[in-house]
């Protein structure tokens, strides 16, 4: 028996998976919030143990993350047997950016003969294409600033640092950090108007190297109204890294809002 399991964590895309594979088996971690409806399986992160052997008992060969996970609190004394083998791995890579842990974890659930697979492999058309997917044709120097942000991007990519950049008229208005999407285009909205000599765009891309399994960048409906506020022309993503989430309801927000959605190689 070979089963797909469904790690949930916040967001629309657990939703969208577990519809798309209603005989997977939903798991969730105590104190991560999710939107699923029905019944998920929940476990503590600090009892690994218990969830590889659940995992394992239900046939489960596959595992796919999906949605915000954050980095829930852990307490040593309430750790198993699982918990203590790992934890000489897994407390320092706590310590570092999104792609290191995210990496050792893909590696502690493969070690369990789990494969971990990328939600794009299970949502047909999950992807961003190349080309312009919505909204007017950008201008050139809207291209121009996208690449400014792919570069800049490009460049924090040693340090574990970003997925989103804005830029408006060479000028670099914001980068996203740990606080994510929606702090960076927050933040970019408070900009005075006299530090902007263009609209500019937003840029959404992986880090170089990024393992695209367990944290391709997306955006969806509330990034686009998000950027609308923060005034650029558009957004740029990198074709056929990133997911586009609700889908219908992100391009009905792109032609409500007028912004331009661009898909390119990055």
């Amino acid at each position: 028996m070979s089963r797909l399991a469904i790690l949930c964590g916040g967001g629309q895309l657990p939703v969208a998976l577990c519809a798309a594979h209603p005989d997977a088996l939903r798991i969730g971690l105590e104190g991560v919030d999710h939107d699923v409806v029905g019944p998920v399986e929940t476990h503590s992160i600090e009892k690994l143990g218990g969830l590889f052997e659940a995992l394992k008992s239900q046939g489960v060969t596959r595992l796919v993350m999906a949605g915000g996970l954050g980095r829930p609190a852990l307490n040593p004394a309430n750790f198993d047997a699982g918990m203590m083998a790992i934890a000489p791995r897994l407390l320092p890579a706590l310590q570092e950016g999104d792609d290191a842990l995210l990496r050792l974890v893909i590696a502690i659930f493969e070690e369990q003969g789990i494969a971990v697979v990328g939600a794009h492999e299970l949502l047909e058309g999950l992807c961003a294409q190349e080309g312009l997917i919505a909204g007017p044709e950008p201008s050139a120097q809207a291209l121009t600033d996208a690449s400014k942000a792919a570069d800049i991007l490009l460049a924090l990519s040693p340090l574990d640092l970003g997925q989103g950049a804005v830029v408006a008229a060479g000028l670099c208005l914001g980068i996203e950090t740990l606080q994510g999407t929606d702090a960076l285009l927050r933040f970019v909205s408070e900009t005075p108007e006299a530090l902007r000599r263009d609209k500019g765009v937003f840029l959404k891309a992986p880090k170089r190297g990024q393992d695209l399994r367990v944290d391709m960048p997306a955006i969806g409906p509330n990034t686009v109204y998000a950027a609308a506020k923060a005034g650029v022309a558009g957004i740029v993503v990198s074709a056929n890294r990133v997911m586009i989430l609700e889908r219908d309801k992100t391009l009905a927000a792109l032609q409500e809002t007028g912004l331009f959605l661009l898909g390119r190689v990055i």
